[in-house]
């Protein structure tokens, strides 16, 4: 059952590390929306920080389940 379960975590966290990744390619495009709808340079500059900071715990997040679980099916 443990096998099991770390196997699920594992594939959650490649899922998560994917979406982190989506959002880095995503987001050039979406600024670029959101320049042609010309809101505030502020109002840009803080949506592009905060996707990237999401994005960056997203990775970050899902790299730390990949490595701790891999760890424990291991170990096992």
């Amino acid at each position: 059952m443990t096998n099991d379960k770390s196997l699920i975590q594992i594939i959650w966290g490649i899922a998560l590390v994917l979406a982190g990744i989506g959002i880095f390619f995503a987001m050039p495009q979406k600024a670029a929306q959101l320049q042609q709808m010309q809101v505030s340079p502020f109002f840009i500059n803080f949506t592009r920080f905060s996707f990237y900071l999401i994005a960056v715990l997203l990775i970050g997040g899902g790299a730390k389940k990949i490595y701790e679980n891999y760890q424990k099916r291991n170990n096992k």
